[in-house]
């Protein structure tokens, strides 16, 4: 990253700019930095200004308690500053959410893309699953226990057992463990697990809801609920597509629905 810019509260944000047309801001997900979405913007920006950041907490970015979710509706919006004053959004996974939220709160997003953003409607256990996760979640945070806490959300995201272990045995482990506060910030942006419907309604920008082909169902179903619960929605299935999808895949499809 090397640009830095202020939120509302005082927090230092670190981002990346490249490119030149309209504004796309790229929001990563959870467990991950700017470098997550780096790659794509590299190829929006062969048509569109795109800036990636670091989210508050991670990566080369500062962070100020107490977390809110507004707080990061305020980060997005020092973002579509230094990117202009109006642009479009894109957030993966759980960044999705934030996206989704950021248009809804009135900032001057023209448009939104998401992907894969995991509203559990339609996944085994539903809202009882993510209040359990919660429950976990905010008990190995508040002790500290920061890699039991990096094994729940890998454990959740359908993981085996076994690649855990191998993961928390890894060079990248520390990293993990470094960020992994900020996962109590994507389970406050994802509430109650399920999908928004009436703060979704309440958007009048179009919204691209996408999904890999290979995905489990649930997440699929989840960007259809998306897409159907905004006034303009459009959903997309990517063929043989994952959670983690092949930018080369995804650009042409985010392009195609940024410059309509």
């Amino acid at each position: 990253m090397d640009k830095k810019t202020l939120s509302r509260d005082g927090t230092s944000l670190a981002y990346g700019i490249r490119g030149q047309g309209p504004a796309v801001v790229l929001v990563s997900g959870a467990m991950s930095t700017g470098a997550t979405v780096a790659p794509l913007a590299g190829l929006l920006a062969q048509r569109f200004t795109a800036l990636w950041y670091d989210r508050r907490g991670r990566g080369e970015s500062g962070d100020t308690a107490p977390y809110a979710v507004e707080r990061e509706v305020e980060d997005v919006a020092a973002l579509i500053d230094a990117a202009g004053g109006e642009a479009a959004l894109y957030g993966v996974s759980s960044g999705g959410a934030l996206a989704l939220e950021a248009a809804a709160s009135g900032l001057p997003v023209s448009r939104v893309a998401v992907y894969e953003t995991p509203y559990a409607d339609f996944a085994d256990g539903g809202a009882e699953a993510c209040a359990a996760y919660t429950e976990r979640l905010t008990e190995a945070l508040g002790q500290d226990r920061r890699g039991d806490a990096v094994e729940l959300f890998l454990r959740r995201t359908g993981l085996a057992e076994s690649v855990i272990r191998n993961a928390r045995q890894s060079p990248m482990w520390a990293g993990m463990e470094a960020i992994a506060p900020t996962l109590a910030y994507d389970d406050a942006l994802m509430g109650d697990g399920l999908v928004p419907r009436r703060r979704l309604a309440s958007l009048g920008v179009p919204v691209l809801a996408v999904a890999g082909g290979a995905s489990p169902a649930w997440l699929r179903e989840a960007a259809r609920a998306v897409a159907d619960a905004v006034p303009h929605g459009t959903y997309r299935t990517l063929e043989d597509q994952t959670h983690m999808v092949d930018p080369n895949v995804l650009a042409p499809v985010l392009a195609e629905f940024f410059a309509a």
